[in-house]
């Protein structure tokens, strides 16, 4: 442990570790180093009680040791799941959080992406609802931004991690077509707000590719408020043999939806979501799904941020390819 009134420092973790300063740097911002010695740096700063100094970085650079994080709904499950793990990587670097929900609302996600901005944070990232005008330009000439999922009309970006929606989505619905399913409902929280998003401009890609007939159903971003819909989906006489839920929060409400209704999972109607929250594994039946490794985005999106606060040269975007995760809510059609 360190001394009694003496901050712990880089250079005691690099005494620790037998390794150099700036390689302890890279390793407390995940990067450029080899993962077993980012866990190595990380636990020796951990048993020593190494934070970095807010206070020296804001003499430094005029910076406040603060980022906003602003997320688009937390009503969903996933979203919790990312904001709570970029927070953790922030506090890593020593930096602290301010996060911003949007609820769902394009125009409240600017309208807060402004106060966090008004509150001198060194930086945004940004897990946009969907485009809400060339407004994001300005906010992204006033601080550096991050986007998580999706674009901003207009802003200049310092980082993007990205989703490969098209194999996402493609994966999913290969899936249900080799089960035979054809008549599919997609749940979708965004197509009332963004209809030109990339995940539904893949689901009428590659419906069309397969031959399924997708319709897409706005959708509220939350268990409570799809279930209603699904139930209302799920009473056609036409009822689709399958739903897929661009969101797990939505799923629940479809799975809960069909036990109201008496439907068997996977017997009568299949179910599938889109992000694998750790709920999952637990709900019953299991839910199939699309895995986007929730902790290697957090790490990008904040190596991102830091990497420029730092003035590191470097590509500051990266593609995250999706991972199908088959459980039990999806079978056959009967």
């Amino acid at each position: 442990m360190a001394a009694t009134g003496k901050r712990p420092t880089l250079r005691q973790i690099a005494d620790e570790t037998g390794l150099s300063v700036a390689a302890v740097s890279y390793a407390l911002r995940g990067e450029r180093v080899a993962p077993e010695t980012i866990e190595r740096v990380r636990a020796v700063a951990d048993a020593i009680g190494y934070t970095a100094d807010p206070v020296a970085r804001a003499l430094r650079g005029g910076r406040t040791g603060t980022v906003g994080v602003l997320v688009g709904s937390l009503a969903d499950f996933w979203q919790q799941t990312l904001a709570h793990a970029i927070q953790r990587e922030l506090r890593a670097q020593g930096i602290q959080t301010l996060l911003a929900d949007a609820d769902g609302d394009p125009a409240q996600e600017l309208d807060l992406a402004a106060r966090l901005v008004a509150q001198r944070v060194d930086g945004l990232i940004v897990a946009p609802v969907g485009p809400a005008g060339g407004a994001w330009a300005e906010i992204s000439e006033r601080v550096p931004l991050v986007t998580i999922g999706g674009r901003l009309q207009g802003a200049v970006t310092v980082g993007e991690v990205v989703f490969d929606q098209t194999a996402g989505v493609g994966e999913m619905l290969r899936h249900l077509h080799a089960l035979g399913h054809r008549r599919i409902a997609v749940l979708s929280w965004a197509v009332a707000i963004s209809p030109d998003r990339p995940t539904e401009a893949a689901v009428r890609e590659q419906a069309a590719a397969l031959g399924l007939d997708c319709e897409i159903v706005p959708c509220a971003y939350s268990l409570d408020g799809s279930r209603p819909l699904a139930l209302e989906v799920l009473s056609r006489p036409d009822r689709p043999t399958a739903v897929f839920a661009l969101s797990d929060a939505i799923a629940y409400g479809a799975l809960h939806g069909c036990r109201e209704l008496g439907l068997d999972v996977p017997g009568d109607v299949s179910v599938c979501g889109f992000d694998d929250h750790p709920l999952s594994r637990l709900v019953a039946p299991s839910l199939t799904t699309a895995s986007w490794d929730t902790d290697r985005v957090a790490r990008a999106a904040v190596g991102f941020l830091v990497a420029h606060l730092a003035d590191e040269p470097g590509d500051r975007r990266t593609v995250v390819e999706p991972r199908l995760v088959v459980r039990e809510s999806t079978g056959p059609v009967s």
